[in-house]
């Protein structure tokens, strides 16, 4: 798991600054009127909307923006669509496992799009379940090591996060990355805010139970079945089970 964390991470940061920001906003902008439509609109009673909403700052959408996909979600301003979660399943060159998360309001525009973006980079789709279980529902909030005032270590996060309910603490090079139950990732991401320790994001996520070892061919064909996939409006996430090891991560930075 850590190669693929550090992997989005790294990702992450280049996708703000490069010419598919536009892509990126879209789908943050989509998370906040989901979580605004299934929590309400108050982000202080209603924490998933919190953490989307600090999400889509941290890569800098603007205010208005967020503001705007807040109200349509709560159904303050009209124009709000009928977002749906599904759940694709499939498997990426060299066997690595992956779960396509969509949110959409096409169900079959989503399912067509996956599909092409599979065949034509070399994966395959896969019954319902045959991936699912190498993945667990998870907490993940990820600290950035450089912080305003110091750097942060890995002591200074558990001591923050243990009596919180955090169950491991992974080193994924510039952040450390905190797994818990997803029902205590609120209580983590709080205790680290009253530790005084910023952090980048906080959502629920899928993490692999098993990994399998990629070479640097192996990750470069992975990597461009995930781009084919994230390319798709319609696909927010693409969690994988692969991993990099470390010297082969550093070729491909």
């Amino acid at each position: 798991m850590s190669g693929h964390s550090k992997w989005a991470t790294t990702k992450h940061k280049k996708a703000v600054v490069d010419a598919r920001r536009g892509k990126l906003f879209a789908k943050l902008i989509k998370n906040i009127e989901v979580a605004a439509r299934t929590g309400g609109g108050d982000p202080v009673g209603n924490p998933t909307l919190y953490d989307a909403i600090q999400k889509a700052k941290k890569s800098s959408v603007p205010n208005d923006n967020i503001d705007r996909a807040v109200k349509r979600g709560s159904g303050v301003e009209a124009g709000g669509a009928d977002w749906q979660t599904i759940m694709y399943e499939g498997y990426a060159p060299g066997g690595v496992a992956l779960l396509v998360e969509c949110l959409t309001d096409n169900r079959n525009r989503a399912a067509g799009e996956v599909r092409t973006a599979m065949s034509r980079n070399g994966g395959t789709m896969a019954d319902a379940g045959s991936v699912s279980y190498m993945f667990n529902r998870k907490g993940v909030v990820v600290v950035p090591k450089s912080q305003e005032q110091n750097e942060v270590s890995e002591d200074d996060i558990l001591g923050a996060v243990l009596d919180a309910g955090a169950e491991e603490v992974n080193d994924i090079g510039e952040s450390f990355e905190v797994i818990s139950e997803p029902t205590d990732l609120v209580a983590v991401r709080t205790a680290l805010q009253d530790g005084g320790l910023d952090y980048e994001s906080a959502e629920a996520s899928f993490v692999s139970t098993m990994t399998v070892e990629v070479d640097k061919d192996g990750a470069g064909k992975v990597f461009r079945l995930i781009e084919a996939l994230e390319d798709s409006d319609d696909v927010q996430n693409v969690f994988g089970n692969f991993d990099i090891p470390d010297e082969v991560l550093a070729q491909l930075d």
